[in-house]
């Protein structure tokens, strides 16, 4: 699927000091709600499973059957985009490379995790490339929780992206130009991408680039529709 990844919304991050997140790294896509952040969560997971990584999606609010709805519905606007015509071939090969966990009801501990993934690993050999983690709530989770979330994907070498909800009404920035809810944990995250509507379009932006200074004008402009990287 090189066409899917020559439009993926992670475009963006070729032109990142690293070209890309790394494994042991934390990741955030940023935004405000109903922007389409999940759409555009998925498409960075679809990256990881079209370069035939594994992937552990982790969701803190819905069942798997739904996550796989999500992802099903993503999936074949993005094939009907494409104009595939393998798209049921292709599908078998993401939900092969692709495992969800769900914790439910405030059920989530980070020990939880870990040994979820060791029986991953340990049981049935699926060794993931990349964790998503959507749905944990930012304003309430704190330093120590991404901390912890920092030793995983140290551990088990893998890189892990999060979505963060911000909010039109709470403009507090840094000193560094990042924005709320990241702001005051920034030097724990190794990536930040914001997706930002503007009248011109939906631009995707690079906030925080490893330890390199970021130019002001790294964006990618996303179609409104699917999500998928334009120019």
């Amino acid at each position: 699927m090189k066409d899917f990844i020559k439009v993926s919304p992670l475009k963006i991050l070729e032109k990142s000091s690293r070209k890309g997140l790394g494994k042991g790294s934390l990741g955030v896509l940023m935004a405000r709600a109903g922007v389409g952040k999940t759409a555009c969560l998925i498409h960075i997971a679809f990256d990881k499973l079209f370069r035939n990584e594994k992937l552990v999606h982790v969701s803190l609010e819905d069942i798997p059957e739904k996550v796989t709805s999500y992802y099903d519905v993503i999936f074949y606007d993005l094939i009907k985009a494409l104009n595939r015509e393998d798209g049921e071939e292709i599908k078998m090969l993401l939900d092969k490379n692709r495992m969800i966990l769900s914790y439910l009801n405030q059920s989530f501990k980070l020990e939880r995790l870990r040994e979820n993934l060791k029986n991953l690993v340990e049981k049935i050999e699926f060794v993931p490339d990349s964790l998503i983690i959507d749905g944990l709530d930012f304003e309430k989770a704190g330093r120590e929780i991404f901390k912890g979330f920092k030793e995983i994907a140290e551990e088990f070498q893998v890189e892990i992206w999060f979505s963060a909800l911000s909010h039109r009404h709470i403009s507090d920035v840094n000193e560094r130009g990042i924005p709320y809810p990241c702001n005051n944990i920034d030097d724990l995250l190794n990536i930040i991408i914001q997706l930002h509507p503007a009248q011109t379009g939906i631009f995707l932006r690079l906030l925080k680039d490893h330890d390199s200074i970021v130019a002001p004008d790294i964006s990618v402009k996303l179609d409104p529709n699917t999500f998928l990287a334009m120019g």
